[in-house]
């Protein structure tokens, strides 16, 4: 029983931090709106910028201050959380829709196990989960806490001018963050 607990909380929660971060997540902040159709979409502040140096799927590193006038989705994920899998093919299909309309989705890989840490690996699994968008390795949680995340997989949507406008913790909520998305990429600013 004692063992059970535990294995339960883990698989009703999905993948979650190995360490604590200290002080207020964002993400606490944020409550999930009432219906699928209306995502609540207030300004939660300035985006941390993105100091990455190793990516895949581009050339060069990206960074928020070059993405201004476009719309950002950053998901924080680990490739071997199923949750994280889960959500690959959402950001695919969103990517191939949206992305000549100016959004611009980022994966930050934050490893929860040592092998996550490799590049080779991640490289790997980039290929074999067909994923199409930008991957920044971020083995020392660079990004991770300074979005002060705590869960595998968030998404964080980024409006035109770097700010924070929308939070999914989780897998699911596609419709709402597809809301949201189109909302922020209809926007003037």
């Amino acid at each position: 029983m004692k063992i059970i607990l535990p294995l339960m909380l883990i698989f009703l929660t999905g993948c979650a931090a190995a360490t604590p971060l200290a002080g207020k997540s964002l993400a606490a902040t944020t409550k999930l709106p009432a219906t699928p159709t209306q995502p609540a979409l207030r300004d939660l502040g300035p985006a941390p910028e993105l100091t990455n140096t190793i990516w895949i799927n581009t050339d060069t590193p990206l960074r928020l201050a070059n993405l201004r006038g476009k719309v950002v989705l950053l998901e924080m994920w680990t490739f071997d959380c199923i949750n994280c899998r889960h959500t690959i093919p959402t950001l695919n299909s969103w990517y191939n829709t949206y992305s000549s309309q100016g959004l611009v989705i980022i994966g930050n890989h934050f490893p929860e196990f040592p092998v996550e840490a490799d590049l080779n690996n991640l490289k790997q699994a980039v290929q074999e989960l067909e994923i199409q968008y930008p991957v920044a390795q971020d083995n020392q949680g660079v990004t991770w806490n300074a979005y002060q995340n705590r869960f595998w997989p968030t998404m964080y949507l980024i409006d035109k001018a770097s700010h924070i406008r929308y939070i999914q913790i989780g897998e699911g909520g596609y419709a709402i963050t597809e809301a949201a998305i189109q909302e922020l990429l209809a926007a003037k600013n």
